[in-house]
């Protein structure tokens, strides 16, 4: 997609064209897209301009001196009161009038709306267009009321008399009139008339009707500071001051209640109350144990309550002791005051050295010469990382104890403390005792600037030492401190949008030289914007995403309504990203802690990389040993936008870790001006995923030869193992029956008929066997001779009841000992029974052949009895004795112990090996297999058959109809063929097979440790979330028919972390949301979310929360302890 895509397509050109005007004028709609009667545009202008006409009423009544202000304020407050309640009934006449006979609408979709037929003036089509009404009653008359208030005081804001008594100027007077009139109009149309869609729009449905108040509450804003602010301010101090003299008369009562509650009010108090909860609930949390994050919260426990009880202990100790005797000296250059001053300045220049030395950059630009070079395994840099590791237990240390102990000590000593006479000094020091808990970094900071300047200005008349207490200082300079980095990263984050424009050749568009030199000649009013963007702490916005910067709405530090982690796009890739959560989250836990990731605040934004996935990490809240964050999964199967940013993600942090030519002492970080800025690497306990293209080993006649043999012994091995396992619920049958040797199977067997019955009359198919015909049979003949004879004699092992088949196309002719009278149906079946669905033909079912073994053990192992019922002739059942592994199958069986059994002979292993019938189960059962899986053949199998094997796909066959109809023993051969493709893969990379011991480990790995399948099961996604140690799977790709091995090996590995910046992001989600939920421009190839390799622009919107971004995983809330 060129530069020049087009922001706005041209039918989102014309609706925000048709939006925008509204917007401006508060809801009229002037521009409708279809053809309306003029005298709808002359009813909203009447509507528009009715609170002038009520409001002039009154001010021409003034100016004449027939009434006083105040009374014209409230006459024309009432008439509009009545006139907002009149338009409303109007609306609600309309409504009930067209009730039962309702006009069908015209969908017009070209233009997304209603296309409305108006019938009159005053019609009930009218009416309900210009005026929709509100949903609620409560707003009709809460609205109306709001109406008459704002029309009134508005009224008297803007008497002509007042405005002179301002300006002295009748220009101005008439413009102040004018545009306030209209100001007004423009907010009492969206309150009682139709609400416009605003641009600040937040949510996508107003449920409550709160935008129709926004207008009206920036004019009562105004109107508010001019006309009240003395009164308000005043009340609010002096009742501050009195309910805080009231309750706490005493400095010292003061002093305990600050530090305890900013203390208490510092710690994360819903998870210590889940932690008490748990401890004396223990059974209730043992329900829960299969929660992933109760890992997490388990970690608060008593010692943590006893950590800080006894915290909160010292911290009143301290401040009662030094406020009480040491708190009376002035601030001077002897005074204790000024010497914890000094200290607090080497705990922040230690604590400042401390955290920039655990990150892979100084400040952004040099790299750390601390930072271990090679961190490309997790034990290499670990080792290299234990001076680093030691380096953060010292600096944890002084934040979480020395720092808010020294601080502590600095205010208490405090004179501002010693006499309490305003709200002022109970505001700023409430909030600072709390900050020293909340946000000890920070805190220090201010209280050091504060200190600072302090020591260099003695001076006792400076209007900063005589008018302002300490806390309000602090105050003061927090504010300045929060807005100064907000306004250095949104002037960054504005520096990158303009220089990219024009040097990322992908984003110069033709009006980009244009918009450069716009920005440079009004840099100054650039300048302004991104200043008042930050006094306001609200994103500043780049429209479309070009160097058009807007002063944005302000909004939450989430950005997005609704609770934490609410909604994601969950797919197939969620799992990974579930699976990894909980060891990142503890990973992220000694990082935030040692100060790794930087200075981490609330707001915050983390961008994670490993392989091919990304991981989006926000900061929510923080406070005392604690960090709230939600971590997003991005998609896996990546766009060209994705690809594309994902590859420079991919190049800053390979130049910042892995690159030794970039690991020089002090060499510049290249990427410096990005939005991205590597931190450090986390040691995670996750999936690594390979990917090999199996050309040579998949299509070798050597291999392939191999794997039905292969296949023959792991289905022996499982078919053992899976009678051994059920044979441990069976009681033994020498304790059961002993004295009666073969009643036991007998009697078994007759019950496994019995049990047999039931599913074998089900079966679709009546075929049992598929007679070959020979060169002497007579292709004419109905049936060979002996045919029916076979069917009611018992046969050997295996043989089962036969059915009559003639050839497809022959003529049927009536013979000795079959039906004489056939449906058309049942001849059409039995002449092409191989090719079309299957009909059950008379339920004719016939009991297997009694199985009497040498060893009455050998029950034990017995193969099912529905498995031995497979379609397969006699001579394959020869055949197949002489390719079954024997040795192999007496190996398995010498490998059995049988611990469960009380009581058995010292040669039960050796009679089970020399049991014939045991035997000869089991080769009925790895041929019943076998003809399901490959047929009757014994051709070498292709590639793409053992593809379609591997994943269960096989074209219909019977002994496939066969097998699949015995779910169980279906799953237990597809599960051997996949061991026995693994095995083959194993045996290419690896070497041969040596010896059967070493072939049971292998298949005894598999089972353990590996999960052999396919990427779409739903038990892969299940053996990922259990973490099982390997996951194998194959895949086919058509378009350069090839075959793939995927192989997924849980292991902890290193995963990159960067800092992003905040106010980048947070602009850009800014511009998504008006983008979407005000413009509606929803074009999958918008301009917006084009790759943009600098800002990472389609990564940023992947972020967002849905339904305008699309995570495919986002995280609860996590609390993560930093104790």
């Amino acid at each position: 997609m060129g530069p020049d895509v087009p922001l706005l397509n041209d039918y989102k050109q014309e609706f925000f064209l048709k939006r925008f005007p509204q917007t401006m004028l508060g809801g009229p709609r002037f521009k409708l897209g279809y053809c309306a009667p003029p005298y709808i545009y002359v009813n909203q202008i009447i509507l528009f301009l009715m609170p002038w006409v009520l409001g002039g009423v009154g001010t021409l009544l003034y100016q004449l001196g027939v009434m006083k202000d105040y009374c014209t304020a409230a006459l024309s407050g009432g008439l509009m009161f009545v006139t907002a309640l009149i338009l409303q009934m109007i609306n609600l006449y309309a409504k009930q009038k067209t009730v039962t006979v309702e006009r069908m609408q015209i969908q017009n979709s070209l233009t997304d709306e209603d296309e409305f037929e108006f019938s009159s003036c005053v019609g009930s089509e009218t009416v309900k267009f210009i005026i929709p009404g509100k949903k609620y009653i409560i707003n009709t008359v809460f609205h109306s009321l709001l109406a008459g208030v704002l029309c009134g005081l508005g009224t008297w804001y803007l008497l002509p008399d007042r405005i002179t008594l301002l300006y002295s100027n009748i220009g101005g007077t008439v413009t102040i009139f004018v545009f306030g009139w209209v100001t007004l109009c423009i907010g009492e149309y969206s309150l009682i008339v139709n609400t416009a869609t605003e641009t600040a729009t937040f949510q996508a449905l107003d449920t409550y009707e709160i935008t129709a108040l926004m207008r009206p509450f920036y004019i009562f804003v105004f109107i508010a500071v001019d006309l009240a602010h003395r009164l308000l301010v005043m009340f609010v101090i002096s009742a501050g001051t009195a309910i805080a003299s009231y309750f706490i008369p005493s400095t010292l009562g003061v002093i305990l209640f600050m530090t305890g509650f900013g203390f208490i009010l510092s710690l994360n108090l819903s998870e210590i109350g889940f932690a008490f909860k748990h401890t004396m609930t223990s059974h209730l949390a043992s329900s829960k144990s299969k929660n992933m994050h109760r890992g997490l919260r388990k970690q608060s426990g008593w010692r943590e309550f006893i950590f800080y009880l006894t915290v909160l202990t010292f911290a009143l100790l301290e401040a009662s002791l030094l406020h009480q005797f040491a708190g009376f000296s002035s601030f001077s250059k002897a005074s204790p005051q000024v010497i914890t001053s000094y200290v607090l300045i080497v705990l922040l220049i230690i604590m400042w050295i401390l955290r920039e030395i655990q990150g892979v950059y100084l400040f952004g630009v040099f790299r750390n010469p601390f930072y271990p070079k090679d961190v490309r395994t997790v034990t290499v840099f670990m080792e290299k990382q234990r001076r680093l590791m030691k380096v953060g237990v010292v600096r944890r240390i002084l934040l979480t104890l020395v720092s808010p102990f020294a601080m502590i000590a600095f205010l208490s000593l405090d004179r501002s403390l010693q006499n309490l006479h305003s709200v002022s000094v109970c505001i700023g020091f409430t909030r600072i005792f709390r900050m020293v808990w909340q946000n000890t970094e920070n805190a220090l900071l201010d209280i050091v600037v504060v200190s600072v300047a302090q020591m260099l200005v003695f001076n006792p008349d400076l209007w900063w030492n005589r008018n302002l207490d300490t806390g309000i200082r602090l105050l003061l300079v927090g504010i300045l401190r929060d807005r100064l980095l907000q306004f250095v990263s949104k002037l960054q984050f504005a520096i990158a949008v303009l220089l990219t424009s024009w040097t990322e050749k992908k984003q110069r568009r033709k009006s980009t030289a244009t918009l450069i030199t716009l920005n440079v000649v009004f840099f100054p009013i650039l300048l302004t914007f991104i200043t008042i963007s930050a006094l306001l702490s609200s994103p500043l916005l780049p429209l479309f995403t070009l160097p058009v910067f807007l002063i944005g709405f302000p909004r939450p530090v989430r950005s997005w309504p609704g609770p934490v982690g609410a909604a994601a796009c969950v797919c197939s890739d969620t799992v990974y990203y579930q699976q990894m959560v909980p060891s990142l989250a503890v990973a992220l836990q000694s990082a935030l802690a040692a100060g790794s990731l930087g200075l981490s605040l609330p707001g915050s934004h983390y961008l994670c990389r490993f392989q091919d996935r990304l991981v989006w990490i926000l900061v929510l809240e923080k406070g005392f040993t604690y960090c709230g964050v939600n971590i997003k999964g991005l998609e896996l199967q990546e766009t060209s936008c994705h690809a594309a940013e994902a590859h420079r993600v991919d190049e800053i942090f390979e130049m910042a870790f892995e690159r030794q030519e970039h690991s020089k002492i002090l060499s510049p970080n290249h990427h410096f001006g990005h939005i991205l800025t590597p931190c450090t690497v986390l040691p995670v306990r996750l999936y690594s995923d390979a990917r090999n293209v199996l050309s040579g080993v998949i299509d070798s006649h050597q291999n392939l030869k191999h794997l039905k043999d292969d296949f023959i012994k792991v289905l022996v091995w499982m078919l053992i193992q899976y009678c051994y396992k059920k044979s441990k619920t069976r009681e033994s049958p020498g304790s059961a029956n002993s004295g009666e040797k073969g009643s036991s199977p007998e009697n078994q067997h007759s019950s496994a008929v019995e049990k047999a019955r039931p599913q074998r009359e089900e079966d679709s198919f009546s075929v049992d066997t598929i007679e070959d015909w020979t060169d002497d049979s007579d292709i004419f003949d109905l049936e060979p001779s002996g045919r029916m004879t076979e069917r009611k004699e018992p046969g050997q092992l295996g043989a089962t009841p036969k059915v009559l088949l003639s050839i497809p196309g022959s003529v049927e002719t009536q013979s000795q000992g079959v039906p004489q009278e056939l449906s058309p149906e049942d001849k059409l079946h039995r002449a092409v029974v191989l090719g079309l669905p299957a009909v059950d033909k008379g339920k004719q079912h016939k009991a297997l052949p009694q199985v009497e073994f040498s060893c009455s053990y050998s029950e034990l192992l017995s193969v099912p009895e529905e498995w031995r019922t497979a379609p397969v002739p006699a001579s394959k059942v020869t055949e197949m004795r002489q390719r079954f592994p024997e040795e192999w199958y007496h190996f398995i069986l010498s490998q059995l112990d049988f611990f469960h059994l009380k009581e058995k002979p010292s040669s039960l292993l050796e009679d089970l090996m020399k049991d014939k019938a045991l035997k000869d189960l089991y080769i009925h059962g790895v041929l019943s297999c076998c003809f399901g899986l490959f047929g009757l053949d014994n051709t070498v199998p292709a590639p793409s058959h053992v593809f379609r094997a591997y994943t269960g796909g096989i074209p219909w066959s019977v002994g496939l109809d066969w097998l699949t109809g015995k779910p169980e023993l279906f799953q237990l051969a597809l599960k051997a063929f996949r061991y026995a493709f693994k095995l083959m893969i194993d045996k290419a990379s690896l070497g041969p097979v040596e010896n059967f011991k070493e072939l049971v480990n292998y298949l005894e790995e598999y089972d353990s440790d590996w999960y052999i399948g396919l990427v779409s099961d739903l038990e892969w996604q299940q053996a990922v979330l259990q973490e099982k140690p390997y996951l194998f799977s194959l895949g086919h790709d058509p378009n350069m028919g090839i075959y793939t091995g995927r192989v997924l090996t849980l292991q902890e590995l290193l995963v990159q972390v960067g800092k992003l910046n905040d106010e980048a992001v947070r602009g850009q989600w800014a511009n998504l949301s008006w983008e979407l939920l005000y413009a509606t421009n929803d074009d999958e190839e918008r301009y917006s979310i084009q790759a943009h390799p600098v800002l990472l622009r389609n990564l940023t919107v992947q972020a967002a929360d849905p339904p305008l971004g699309y995570p495919v995983y986002s995280s609860e809330l996590l609390h993560l302890p930093a104790f």
